[in-house]
């Protein structure tokens, strides 16, 4: 039994200093599923104290140690891993097969790149007569979302325990369940006492609390644009390091000479999954203005095959929006792009027909959508395709840019190396080509709003770690 009511600080199950709760809702029924217990800085303070402690002897353990912890807690997570794809299921909405497969399994592939990437990462290098050594920041206060929750505790966790971190995490109050299962995971994995701490609770008193506190080294957030700032600021009184993956608004070019039905096809496969609920999904859909009236065609045609319903039920391939202030947000963007003038190709607002509860959305799709209009601009969260047409492929190009994210932007055509050359062209962090997809170990973040710093593999560990130049002559002697 997942024990909801309790943080874990300093290697031990402990009350909260204040009694206050929310409860969690199963965004398929609406229904309320169960009461999940609040921090407060209180907390905070509690779990800092604890992980400073720990910090004085686990930024000393030795790479084997540190690779021991990370493969134990690989063996226990496989174990575990359909229990947490359940829970994500329950509380996000997400189809149940792609929560036990894309969301429990991404986790377990951040893990296992991190061990990769430790075994034999250089610690130390010599630059002339001066050592270079990389040594770990801190304690670091971590603040995860709900849309994509057990994969971004682990990118975050798996390297700072690799770098040889402590740490507080906040995870989000609309999926707690996951984190507390990985709680219960790092702790038979045998993570000393006071390296990892959870602390359930709001943004505005546990997230503000870790964001101001002096005896918090770095601040790891990934969220919404408008909290990462809201961090940012919190943090700059004390000169913390934060690093942060915010929203988006990506770009998906289709060039002139692409196939048109397998471009549309891989750009709404891409946003639709977990119901437009991911921060680099591709919501902007550029296309040659000469064939909009095609391209809205075929977005119609695959778009309305889309069946939606409960996320346990056979077949479903779009479950429900997180919480009805999601669904809210996105019906009131929807109704924007019909009254400024986007043409409404399919969907639109209200529930899908025959469901008449929970937080479902239609799929819908816009045509003829001017890049300056409300849907092309602000990040909805939700399964809407904004159609953009472009007279050529500067004008692509500029629309793709036209935009204060970067977080990713996507390129397809007939011509892979056509589809590079454009893809320089896009200030984002992350460019997919032809429908392809990341390696775990290559870096993941954004440019301008959407963020800064880098995460998975090489580059997120580096996140974690401060540079110490040491001059004079001086035998290495780490291990």
């Amino acid at each position: 039994m997942v024990n909801r009511m309790q943080f874990y600080i300093d290697g031990a199950w402990v009350d909260p200093a204040n009694k206050k709760t929310a409860w969690t809702l199963n965004p398929a029924t609406a229904e309320e599923m169960y009461e999940v217990a609040l921090g407060s800085k209180a907390d905070v303070d509690k779990a800092v104290i604890a992980a400073r402690r720990a910090y004085e002897s686990f930024s000393q353990t030795t790479r084997k140690q540190r690779m021991s912890i990370l493969a134990s807690i690989i063996e226990i997570y496989k174990g575990r891993a359909k229990e947490i794809g359940d829970s994500i299921s329950d509380e996000i909405g997400a189809p149940l097969s792609m929560a036990e497969q894309k969301q429990a399994g991404s986790a377990l592939a951040q893990l296992a790149t991190t061990l990769d990437v430790l075994k034999n990462y250089p610690y130390e290098e010599r630059i002339g007569s001066t050592l270079v050594v990389r040594e770990p920041i801190g304690v670091v206060g971590m603040i995860t979302p709900w849309n994509w929750p057990i994969n971004q505790i682990a990118c975050k966790v798996a390297p700072a325990l690799a770098a040889g971190c402590t740490m507080i995490l906040k995870p989000s109050e609309f999926a707690p369940t996951c984190a507390l299962i990985f709680a219960e995971i790092l702790h038979e994995a045998g993570v000393p006492k006071g390296v990892f701490n959870l602390i359930n609770g709001l943004g505005p008193e546990v997230g503000a609390a870790m964001s101001e506190h002096r005896a918090i080294d770095m601040i790891s957030f990934t969220g919404s644009t408008r909290a990462g700032i809201d961090v940012a600021s919190r943090a700059a009184l004390t000169i913390k390091r934060v690093s942060q993956e915010l929203g988006g608004k990506s770009p998906y070019i289709v060039l002139d000479d692409a196939d048109l039905e397998k471009a549309v096809s891989k750009c709404i496969a891409t946003l639709f999954l977990n119901s437009g609920q991911s921060c680099d999904a591709p919501s902007r859909l550029i296309v040659p203005s000469s064939k909009m009236t095609e391209v809205a065609r075929i977005a119609k045609t695959i778009a309305d095959t889309y069946r939606v319903g409960h996320p346990r039920a056979a077949g479903i391939q779009m479950g429900p929006v997180v919480n009805r202030g999601q669904w809210a947000k996105i019906q009131d963007l929807i109704k924007k792009g019909i009254d400024e003038g986007a043409t409404l190709v399919t969907g639109g607002p209200g529930l899908p027909e025959g469901i008449d509860k929970g937080f479902y959305v239609r799929p819908t799709i816009f045509a003829d959508v001017k890049n300056e209009m409300t849907i092309a601009r602000e990040e909805i969260f939700g399964p809407v395709l904004a159609i953009i047409g472009a007279t050529d492929e500067s004008d692509a190009i500029r629309i793709a840019n036209d935009t204060p994210y970067g977080l990713a932007g996507y390129v397809f055509s007939g011509s892979t190396e056509r589809a590079r050359n454009v893809g320089r062209f896009i200030r984002a962090g992350a460019i997919y080509l032809q429908g392809g997809s990341l390696d775990s170990s290559a870096p993941f973040g954004g440019y301008k709003q959407s963020g800064n710093g880098r995460e998975w593999g090489r580059f997120g560990l580096e996140d974690y770690l401060e540079v110490k130049s040491v001059a004079g002559s001086i035998e290495s002697n780490k291990s």
